[in-house]
């Protein structure tokens, strides 16, 4: 085989892919197109997304913060790394307040 066919089939096997790759686009957005026409409520369900999700991740937040203030509370009596726990605690307790 010469190096020219080669070439030949090498490039019409690129244009395959790349029709078949614009046929694929193609159908998702007629796809995205049929599943949201309106887009109106589109921006309105992810403005409400978003507002819980912020909610979510200051609430979830806030538990790990009280979780790990719990958990350091828990070692302040133990010998020699008790002091620096307690340090720890008094510090986080003096940036609340």
């Amino acid at each position: 085989m010469s190096k020219f066919t080669a070439a030949i089939r090498k490039f019409f096997k690129k244009s395959q892919e790349s029709a078949q790759k614009e046929a694929q686009e193609e159908l998702l957005q007629e796809l995205f197109h049929d599943m949201y026409r309106n887009r109106k409520r589109i921006y309105h369900l992810n403005f409400v997304r978003g507002i819980f999700f912020g909610v979510g991740s200051v609430i979830g937040g806030t538990l790990v913060i009280g979780l790990v203030i719990w958990i350091l509370s828990l070692f302040v009596n133990f010998p020699l790394i008790g002091d620096y726990f307690r340090d720890i605690q008094q510090s986080i307790q003096r940036s609340k307040d």
